[in-house]
């Protein structure tokens, strides 16, 4: 098994990041196989969802719609609302694993491989790449 770790700067807001570039990169002329993608953090998590045509947009705008940025969460260390971002992960879990061929991913044509982080207070995310090979 092979891993590496990225860095991203994920901002003071809520946000879909996309990942499947950097996902792409790492695996390519690796041959047959998976990668296994993991964000070692409480309040983030990854997503294989269309990008550019608004579903990004709309999976913030979900999980604003049930995980509301209030008063109402009793982890409340932060900014208002912090306590949603440590329930996230249960929605959103914080791996995901996509199938290789020949050194590709083997994603759907609309399919991308997004950090999804609604936690305003670190806005720096750590995200392990590991290819396993066939």
């Amino acid at each position: 098994m092979d891993s590496e770790t990225r860095t991203y700067d994920s901002g003071n807001r809520d946000v879909v990041l996309d990942l499947t570039g950097d996902a792409q990169a790492f695996v390519r002329g690796r041959g047959d196989g998976l990668l296994h993608v993991f964000v070692p953090h409480a309040t983030a998590g990854l997503a294989v969802i269309e990008t550019g045509a608004g579903s990004d947009h709309d999976l913030l705008a979900a999980l604003s719609d049930l995980l509301p940025a209030d008063d109402r969460w009793r982890h409340r260390h932060g900014s208002l609302g912090h306590g949603r971002s440590h329930v996230s992960p249960a929605l959103i879990p914080p791996y995901a694993t996509i199938p290789v061929l020949d050194g590709a991913l083997a994603l759907g044509t609309w399919q991308s491989l997004c950090l999804v982080d609604l936690n305003a207070d670190n806005t720096n995310r750590t995200v392990r790449y590991s290819f396993l090979p066939a």
